[in-house]
């Protein structure tokens, strides 16, 4: 994970609002205005008090109260126009970052992905985005009208005397800048270490759920449990230290605030007696103050909560800046397939080598099977025919070209890749078949079905291809969910076909009937067979055997 400060956090998530300039701007300024209203409905008072006592003021009475009312109705149409401006911008936004991050898991999938933790992939697209909201509804727009609000109002009470002015000054300040530096400061790391166990604790519970037949079954429920309340517990711990930061946070802003009221008061009555200012010098410069703290004040609020929120801000931060292993190619000339092939192909994850010199040569129409013992790299192989990886050396090719000069679009538009585990959407089976070839028509897929050995079963549901997967597909065998990724790939009618252990969860009939449908549906198709079975290899053309990363 990268280690960003708070301000460059917060720097990158303000460029994000660039698209939305003219919303910021216009909520700031009916923010700075309301907030100005609110402010003044006091002075104005104030003002009428001393009109009330027989001391000058530049205003009538009548004027007075006409005024007071006005601003408390600007104040709450001004209020309500500056939240829905946030708001919008804030939620706008999350949409906009959750694009983004979709995109960028996109750009990042598979290689980038494989062992990351999903549940914590879960949090950062949930509720580290959704964090965010604080910082563009509540933080950047109040931000600019804390200062604008600052600079007006020390002008204002300046003018009964710059010393006055300048203790205001030195209030907004405190209140708005030291006191959320000191609290984050004090708060230190304690936002990250909470995001990142609040991430640990949804991809712990994600498994649990998932792993819930085996914990059973085991009855390892009692120590899975106990494990779920430590990580809770430690959960726990952090966000009570966040808290007693905020709270730490809000009394020191009280504390200051009545601290420096008094400064004021005290400051321009020692003026009075001095002649530097008159009775109203004393009273409306200290009322000012008094009524004046709101926007700082929320701002001080934030110091806390902000910890937080730059630690999600980060989190989302990372994977957007995350760089894939292989990057998508546009802009080349479209080629048709006319075999594929690699030479001296050697790859490694980090220090395990994988491939060591690994040439293999696939004619267009031809069925190739690569045997090998679980893990020689016979899969492998498949991913850099696909290039989800990049070969550390040798080439991958695809009609004599190399696969890092063929768009991937239509790379992929001429490959069907079936894995060894077929994952299925909580959605129904015509959906989940459909996946492969969105235009497909109902006839299609069920030709492919059949292909693969699947249609009597689908249909013999009560919904037959509507019927329901279930989530992950659990309401289907392991062998029912093998054979509607064959039927994908079969929809898909790509001219390579590269299975990868396709009749591993079938028994021996049905491993006949798509080995059968595989030889009469071939044509020109170019199948690439990956299985550690000699009766699956029985269909292939040449037998490539693959030991310890090399062809034996």
């Amino acid at each position: 994970m990268k280690q960003r400060s708070g301000i460059q956090v917060m720097a990158r998530l303000i460029g994000l609002v660039k698209p939305l300039t003219g919303y910021m701007v216009l909520a700031i300024l009916m923010g700075l205005i309301g907030n100005l209203c609110a402010s003044f409905i006091t002075i104005f008072g104030a003002y009428a008090v001393l009109n009330v006592l027989g001391f000058f003021v530049p205003f009538t009475l009548q004027t007075l109260f006409v005024s007071v009312a006005a601003f408390a109705v600007l104040r709450a149409a001004l209020r309500y126009g500056e939240q829905t401006c946030n708001h919008f911008i804030a939620f706008k936004l999350l949409a906009l970052i959750r694009d983004r991050v979709f995109q960028a898991l996109r750009r990042l999938c598979p290689a980038k992905l494989e062992g990351r933790d999903k549940g914590d992939l879960v949090s950062v697209i949930t509720a580290d985005i959704e964090l965010l909201e604080v910082f563009y509804a509540h933080t950047i727009s109040p931000a600019a009208i804390a200062a604008l609000f600052t600079a007006v109002m020390v002008l204002f009470i300046g003018t009964y005397n710059p010393v006055l002015g300048m203790i205001a000054l030195a209030a907004y300040l405190t209140v708005g800048v030291l006191i959320p530096f000191v609290t984050s400061r004090q708060g230190g790391d304690d936002g990250m270490r909470f995001r990142q166990k609040a991430g640990e604790l949804s991809g712990f519970v994600l498994e649990s759920l998932r792993g819930l037949s085996e914990t059973l079954q085991y009855g390892q429920g009692g120590s899975r449990l106990a494990e779920m309340n430590a990580k809770t517990d430690a959960l726990s711990e952090d966000e009570s230290r966040l808290k007693k930061t905020a709270g730490f946070n809000q009394a020191m802003t009280q504390s200051v605030m009545i601290l420096f009221d008094l400064a004021m008061l005290f400051t321009s009555a020692a003026l009075y007696r001095s002649g530097s200012v008159g009775f109203a010098g004393v009273v409306i410069p200290t009322v000012a103050l008094m009524s004046s703290f709101g926007p700082t004040a929320a701002l001080a609020g934030l110091g806390s909560m902000l910890q937080n929120t730059f630690a999600a801000g980060s989190r989302v931060l990372d994977i957007l800046d995350e760089t894939p292993v292989t990057e998508e190619v546009t802009g080349k000339a479209p080629i048709g397939f006319e075999g594929a092939g690699t030479s001296e192909v050697s790859f490694a994850y980090g220090d395990e080598m994988i491939l060591d010199g690994i040439s293999v040569n696939i004619p267009k129409g031809s069925v190739i099977g690569i045997n090998g013992r679980s893990g020689s790299g016979k899969s492998t192989l498949l991913k850099l025919l696909m290039r989800f990886w990049e070969a550390d050396s040798g080439d991958v090719k695809i009609s004599g070209t190399d696969i890092g000069e063929i768009n991937t679009k239509d790379l992929r538009s001429m490959q069907s890749y079936v894995t060894q585990e077929t994952h299925l959407f909580h959605d129904s089976i015509r959906n989940n078949l459909r996946i492969a070839r969105l235009d497909a028509t109902d006839a299609q897929i069920e030709e492919a079905c059949r292909k693969a050995s699947i249609h009597d079963f689908i249909e013999s549901l009560p919904d037959g291809y509507d019927s329901q997967a279930g989530e992950l597909g659990d309401s289907l065998s392991g062998g029912e969910r093998q054979r509607i990724g064959l039927a994908r790939a079969f929809l898909h009618d790509a001219p390579l076909m590269l299975l990868d252990e396709p009749t591993s969860n079938l028994d021996s009939l049905n491993e006949g009937v798509i080995l059968k449908s595989l030889n009469e549906e071939r044509g020109d198709r170019t199948v690439v067979l990956v299985s550690h079975r000699l009766s699956t290899m029985r269909t292939a053309d040449r037998i490539v055997s693959v030991e310890n990363g090399r062809i034996s």
